[in-house]
């Protein structure tokens, strides 16, 4: 059985992320009916994480530890990610940046949603999943908050979004299900 995470990684109040996280996953789910596979939605700001390289405290290391934990149980990811100012939210960036074992040599795909798709933040993430030994896979799903959001906040995806899903989840199970084989 294969295990991914969808990984939501805005924590901003009023963020759209959720409806799109949400979406990713019951989508995934219902087309992969079936298979050896499961989605489970992980939420960054379930986990209080403190910056990088600061001292953390006593229910920081929690958070820490229990990050780990969680992206450690999963054999691929898709990520859900939006575009602050033409990059990935500082928050997911610093969430990453506690792992490297964690995901090394596990497979990654990429929803983005923002004004342009996130597509700016996606090639950023891309550059970091290669330095934490991750394969990415080359179809996204590229959500724009002019046509995909009405009034840029309800979430409203047009329907060829789901046939980019379905391919995006076949290239992310057959990378999953490889890279499951030398871990």
């Amino acid at each position: 059985m294969l295990k991914i995470g969808v990984i939501l990684g805005s924590v901003r109040e009023g963020r759209n992320g959720l409806a799109v996280a949400k979406w990713t996953t019951e989508k995934a789910k219902a087309f992969t009916q079936g298979q050896e596979v499961e989605f489970e939605l992980v939420d960054l700001l379930d986990y209080e994480l403190p910056f990088l390289g600061t001292k953390a405290t006593a229910k920081q290391e929690e958070a820490i530890k229990k990050w780990s934990d969680k992206m450690a149980s999963f054999d691929g990811y898709i990520f859900v990610v939006a575009e602050y100012n033409h990059g990935v939210s500082g928050a997911f960036k610093n969430a990453l940046d506690f792992l490297n074992p964690e995901v090394k040599d596990k497979a990654l795909a990429f929803v983005g949603y923002g004004g342009l798709g996130a597509a700016r933040s996606i090639e950023n993430l891309r550059m970091i999943a290669g330095q934490l030994a991750m394969a990415t896979t080359q179809t996204n799903v590229n959500l724009s908050l002019m046509t995909d959001f009405e009034k840029m906040s309800i979430f409203k995806p047009a329907d060829y979004h789901e046939g980019e899903l379905k391919a995006l989840l076949g290239q992310l199970i057959n990378w999953s299900s490889a890279l499951k084989t030398i871990r």
